[in-house]
Formats: structure tokens, sequence, C-alpha cells
């Protein structure tokens, strides 16, 4: 199911197709999900080409990044932390279960449809279409919580500064402030208010002090990675 959303996405979304930005993104990426997936599900991470401030999550370890979100970010930690709060999406399995809800005993009817292509009645075109929207759908203040609660986890145990987290959201909250209306695509999908952060930050101080010494905040390579992208011809208007 994920790899049909996935081909659609590519087909329907401005993605970057530069070689060494995908193998950064995809390094970092993986060096999160390879120790929070028991799955091993095949984890793909991909840039869209959008000024726009989002990221997002497919089921099946796919997942997305907008260039304009990491053009605001200031350290690898911060995009590091977006990643890990999308991977979260995936381990807690957050789009399948938004999926049966909004189906209920279709959601097997839509995976033999999409992944065998056999279904062509209007009912069958109509599960399918509930099973996209939900996959897509804005994820419940719980589910945001708990995405946010394993991607401290997660990037802790790959190594990285967990207070990235709270970094980033207090940089999307601040040009809120500052440029009201900028930012609408990322706050439509994901809940951030101050205690939002707060709450992130509580759960840093949770680890012992021990466990966050000599986490990675930055790298040279993820500056590097910064500036290739900078170097890109313009993000295509957003649609």
């Amino acid at each position: 199911m994920g790899q049909s959303y996935a081909q659609q996405i590519a087909k329907e979304l401005p993605l970057v197709h530069d070689a060494e930005l995908q193998r950064y993104i995809n390094v970092l990426g993986d060096s999160i999900a390879r120790i929070a997936d028991s799955r091993n599900l095949d984890w793909q991470f991909f840039i869209v080409d959008s000024k726009d401030v989002n990221a997002f999550a497919v089921p099946g370890g796919f997942i997305y990044v907008n260039r304009g979100l990491i053009e605001r970010a200031q350290t690898m930690s911060q995009v590091a932390g977006v990643l890990g709060h999308e991977v979260g999406h995936v381990t807690m399995r957050h789009s399948i279960q938004q999926m049966q809800k909004a189906q209920g005993a279709n959601v097997g009817l839509t995976a033999v449809c999409v992944l065998t292509s056999i279904c062509n009645s209007e009912a069958s075109q109509a599960a399918i279409n509930i099973g996209a929207n939900a996959a897509f759908a804005t994820f419940s203040r719980q589910d945001e919580d708990q995405a946010d609660d394993v991607a401290v986890r997660y990037t802790i145990r790959a190594g990285i500064d967990p207070t990235g987290i709270p970094e980033m959201f207090q940089i999307l909250l601040d040009e809120r402030k500052e440029k009201p209306g900028t930012l609408d695509v990322w706050f439509r999908s994901h809940p951030l208010e101050e205690s939002r952060i707060a709450a992130a930050r509580a759960r840093i101080a949770q680890h012992p002090a021990a466990q966050l010494t000599g986490l990675a905040k930055d790298s040279r390579n993820f500056q590097t990675f910064k500036a290739r992208l900078a170097a890109l011809p313009p993000s295509p208007p957003s649609r």
C-alpha cells in the first residue's frame, strides 16, 4: 500500500532528485529508523522541492520532508528530530489506525485493490479513496504527542541531541508569530503550541544527564547538505 502511495506522490509532488542530497537525507533518516524499526522496513526518505514547511509519512516507511523546513533548520539535530517524529508515526502505525477507523472492514479490500489493481467498481474505488484520505489526514493531538515521545527516544538512541526537537518547534512557532499565515501548511497538519515545546523539553529532562552528554548537535556534513540544497534553483510555485 505504501509503495502505491509513494508512486502517486512521485507523480504529484516535485521531489529533489540530486543524488548527494538524497544520499544525505537517507543516511540521516536511516540512522534513526534502523534503531526504531523491528520489522526491517525498506525505509526511504525524500525531499519535496517546496518552499512550504511540511513533513509527512505514509505506511511502509516512506518519509517526506519539504525543502522549506530544511532551509529553516539551523542544525542537524533539528532536522533529525523531524525525521524521528515522522518515523514515529510509521512505527506507531498511526496512518493504518486512521484507515481502520475510516473504513472498518474495508481496509482489507483496499489493500487488495491497491496491490493488485483489480478493483474497478464504484464501491471499491470509494473504499480506496477513504483509505488514501485517512492515510494523509491530520493526526490527532494524541498521535502527535506519541510521535514526539518516541522521537526523543529514537534520536537519543541514534546518538543525536534530542533538544533539536523543541528547537525546531520554537523556530516555527516564532515565525508564525512574526509572519502570520506563512506556515499554514505545517500548522494545519501539525498542531503546535508552547505546551508541546514544554512537553518535549520535559521528556528530555527525564533522561539522565550522562545519557545526554556527547550527543551530536550538528555536523559539517549537514551544513554542506544545507548549502547544496540552497544552491538549487528556486522551488516551483505551490499548487
